[in-house]
């Protein structure tokens, strides 16, 4: 079966071009650079350097190949993080998810793509007791950059959904964590960590909910097997509050504990969605995805057998 990822080289793009090819599948992956077309080729799957902005290049590509399942991983996220970075980032990113995956879908709609999937978000649901299953609204009613990306993911899980010649499915991934990404031991939140530049704000009862890289990548190998029409959760079995996880992650990391601040200091020195995310985050709920095509996530990597059974 022919599988074209978009967003090949990001972070589930790489563990899940080696999860599919190892299951047999014909890979493509879409790129932007000569550099990353090199890395799909000795990964073993085939490339094809284009512009997601070029309509015209994007469904003469996908006519070309003729896929049987497209998987949407667009994102422009900044390799390094800062508050900085991820604010300079945002419009592009916005941007090339809403524009850049309608050209992807229509040209797999004109090319007769059967299958696609579409990357989510499952840590940006209203407010609310429990954890938030899939027909959980998302946080409009939130801080501004918050609300700003609830409606982006509304509108192209929307875009996809409304499709009557696709068989959509939207995958909601948690907080990603493992090799690659922004919270490996190595990544940019460590480092925030290790300088105590990451504080617990308030009483820190904002709800995570995370996932390992590679537990994403098989959840949407299974979504391309076995997955039905429709949303799933992608997270694993405990999500933490962050006053839990964040002095779980320190330990792991050898650091000192992470200092805690006032809500009402902390618009004026990291902005009202980092309120938001250590206060107000709800966590979600992962038992349709278990049900349905027999996701089994691991434990969060930095939690000690007796941290994890004395929550």
């Amino acid at each position: 079966m022919k599988v074209l990822i978009a967003g090949a080289t990001g972070t589930i793009g790489r563990p899940l071009i080696t999860q599919l090819i190892q299951a047999g599948y014909d890979v493509t992956g879409l790129t932007r650079s000569p550099q990353n077309a090199n890395f799909l080729t000795q990964q073993g799957a085939k490339s094809e350097i284009i512009d997601i902005f070029d309509a015209d290049a994007v469904h003469t590509t996908l006519s070309r190949i003729q896929p049987e399942v497209v998987i949407d991983l667009l994102t422009a996220l900044p390799k390094n993080y800062t508050p900085e970075s991820m604010s300079a980032a945002t419009a592009l990113d916005h941007r090339t998810r809403r524009e850049g995956g309608a050209n992807l879908q229509i040209a797999a709609q004109a090319a007769g793509v059967r299958r696609y999937i579409l990357q989510s978000s499952a840590f940006w649901y209203a407010p609310g007791i429990g954890l938030a299953d899939e027909e959980t609204p998302f946080a409009f009613d939130s801080t501004p950059g918050i609300a700003a990306g609830t409606r982006m993911y509304a509108d192209i899980e929307h875009r996809l959904l409304s499709a009557n010649t696709l068989e959509g499915i939207v995958l909601r991934y948690g907080f990603f964590y493992g090799p690659g990404t922004w919270y490996a031991s190595d990544g940019d939140m460590a480092n925030m960590v290790r300088k105590q530049q990451f504080p617990i704000v308030g009483d820190g009862q904002g709800v995570w909910s995370w996932i390992h890289v590679e537990d994403a990548a098989a959840a949407t190998v299974a979504a391309v097997e076995r997955g039905k029409l429709g949303i799933y959760n992608i997270v694993d079995d405990r999500p933490l509050e962050l006053r839990v996880w964040l002095s779980a992650y320190a330990d792991w990391l050898d650091a000192k504990p992470p200092v805690q601040v006032s809500v009402a200091d902390t618009p004026k020195t990291q902005g009202a969605d980092a309120v938001y995310y250590a206060t107000q985050l709800r966590g979600a709920s992962n038992l349709k995805a278990k049900r349905e095509i027999n996701f089994q996530p691991r434990s969060l990597q930095w939690l000690d057998k007796t941290l994890a059974f004395n929550l």
